[in-house]
């Protein structure tokens, strides 16, 4: 299947997909100034960050819930409400205040985000075609899109709140291009037990572990440019922007790649390639090095999220998937916001370099993990 015709059979995720894509690449980008606004250390603005992990974590039990009770409008309306959030970054001027506006944002997204996984799953449920890969890489397209739209607004001098209003716009253009007629399910035989325990726990580690090494770039790669390597203001916003480039590009190679391989096979080859990208990132003497590292991580964490999240959809039963899927997709997208707080406490203990150099050990923890997935039971 070509990537063009894949985008069209899932339109309507995809669209969500670029919404969240839009509005953590906006986030990435302006970081150092989010965090110069609120004076606060490296310590406590990673710390600042789990606000997100916690309103991510109401998406749990919510999404689920929200899917079945909306049906077709259900990413439609969670889009508009975090496109509805994404203008109170701007304005975020105090610590308690900040903190609350991560909460918002964490949950408006979750919500959209456990949705738009869900409505790939089913069409790839549906049609016998992989479109996981695709529908992340157009995140990381928009991902990348907005970065480089807000290093330019900040090289402009535009005021943060100009800044996010316009993202905010941005995703809030995406929603009109969400509704997708949902197919009723039919309970299977497993509908009546309960959700496959080894199944999640498996897919959801496998999942937080590729977001957490995707996280750590995307919230300090620009105060890593900016301040260990003396780069600026563009140059900064150029390394969450590398990430974004680069895992698109590998999201789509995915895509040919998910039809010939399983998809153990691949995460373990994209782990050892995302390890070599951190390291160099981690010791660059140059943005220009560190770029490459970034870049190299890209390539290989790129696939992994989504891969497991895939594999998760695919083994479900169809009355679960929602909810097998919404847990997975919590299990990993804690790691997008547990990983910068972790960061900044390494960040203020050992200093940046250090800190993305410890994300290697992370990555590897995949391989004795993968292993064991071929052997784990899915139903607990």
């Amino acid at each position: 299947m070509s990537i063009l015709s894949a985008v069209a059979l899932s339109r309507a995720p995809v669209a969500a997909f670029m919404a969240v894509g839009f509005t953590w690449g906006c986030f990435a980008a302006m970081a150092p100034v989010l965090k110069a606004r609120i004076g606060v250390d490296d310590a406590t603005f990673g710390l600042l960050l789990l606000a997100t992990a916690i309103g991510l974590t109401t998406t749990l039990y919510a999404a689920p819930r929200w899917d079945k009770a909306l049906g077709a409008f259900a990413m439609p309306l969670g889009t508009l409400m975090l496109g509805a959030m994404v203008f109170l970054p701007g304005w975020a001027t105090t610590v308690p205040v900040f903190f609350g506006v991560l909460l918002l944002m964490g949950a408006t997204s979750g919500l959209t985000d456990v949705v738009m996984n869900a409505r790939v799953s089913e069409i790839e449920a549906r049609t016998g075609r992989s479109l996981m890969n695709v529908n992340h890489a157009m995140f990381s397209v928009a991902y990348a899109l907005s970065a480089l739209l807000t290093g330019a607004m900040r090289e402009l001098d535009w005021q943060p709140q100009a800044i996010f209003a316009v993202t905010a716009l941005l995703v809030l253009s995406t929603a009109p291009f969400q509704k997708m007629a949902v197919q009723p399910v039919e309970e299977g035989p497993q509908a009546s037990g309960g959700l496959p325990l080894g199944l999640v726990a498996i897919c959801g580690a496998i999942v937080l572990i590729g977001f957490m090494a995707e996280a750590t770039v995307e919230a300090w790669s620009a105060l890593h440019i900016e301040r260990t390597l003396g780069g600026g203001a563009a140059e900064g916003a150029f390394g969450p922007a590398m990430l974004g480039i680069t895992m698109a590009i590998g999201r789509f190679s995915g895509q040919a790649v998910a039809a010939r391989f399983s998809e153990l096979w691949v995460i373990r080859l994209a782990t050892g390639l995302a390890v070599v990208g951190v390291l160099i990132a981690a010791t660059a003497p140059t943005p220009v090095v560190a770029y490459i590292g970034f870049g190299l991580q890209g390539l290989g964490i790129s696939v992994i999220g989504p891969m497991g999240l895939a594999l998760a959809g695919r083994l479900a039963d169809a009355s679960k998937r929602t909810a097998v899927i919404a847990r997975v997709a919590v299990i990993g997208f804690t790691g997008f916001f547990i990983a910068p707080a972790l960061m900044g406490i390494g960040a203020d203990t050992f200093g940046l370099r250090w800190a993305f150099a410890s994300v290697a050990l992370l990555l590897a923890v995949i391989w004795p993990l993968s292993r064991s997935a071929r052997v784990t039971p899915t139903h607990l």
